[in-house]
């Protein structure tokens, strides 16, 4: 076999385990960092007010993992108050927002987000926005959210990066997956 027909059979054979079921594979990535912590930095912002994350420490927490649904709090400095939901449903992968108070209830813009439409990779997954925080942004008057487009990447032992995208606004945070940290405390303090 010519060295030129190993390397095609070989992209032939990662391109086969990427479509296999990339959305499956996606899911397991994200379990394999239950229980971890991880540092990260915001990479890319558009709007000046993201810029408060820059002078923060900011820490994910892989912190609940089921067969079904992952939680992620995120900590941006001592604000503890949102949670990312990444939820197996039929054939797709929803990625919710849970935003809470310091009391823990339940801030009244919660639960937003959306569902992947296709497959996506193994490594990436995107989100549009959905039905339900298309009606629930517009109640609460966050006109330019309607569009928002979130995006989670994975890259095993490496990074794992958090992205908003809309017309006018384009955010991107990463998280260093070759050092985890100490978790912090629970939010809300739930134990």
């Amino acid at each position: 076999m010519t060295a030129a027909l190993l390397i095609i059979g070989m992209l032939a054979g990662a391109a086969q385990a990427d479509d296999g079921n990339p959305r499956e594979a996606f899911f397991e990535r994200l379990q394999g960092l239950c229980g971890k912590a991880f540092a990260g930095r915001l990479v890319r912002f558009s709007r000046p007010d993201d810029d408060g994350w820059l002078e923060r420490e900011v820490i994910i927490h892989v912190r609940e993992c089921s067969d079904d649904e992952i939680r992620i709090p995120l900590h941006v400095g001592d604000n503890r108050s949102r949670t990312w939901v990444i939820r197996r449903h039929a054939d797709r992968l929803v990625l919710k927002h849970d935003h809470r108070h310091a009391d823990g209830s339940e801030d009244a813009v919660s639960w937003y987000g959306g569902s992947t439409l296709d497959d996506g990779r193994a490594w990436r997954q995107t989100f549009p926005v959905d039905a339900y925080s298309r009606a629930l942004f517009l109640a609460h008057g966050l006109m330019p959210s309607i569009e928002n487009l979130w995006s989670l990447e994975v890259q095993p032992g490496q990074m794992l990066a958090y992205e908003l995208v809309r017309p006018r606004r384009a955010f991107r945070a990463e998280f260093d997956l070759t050092r985890p940290v100490e978790p912090p405390p629970p939010p809300w303090g739930a134990e």
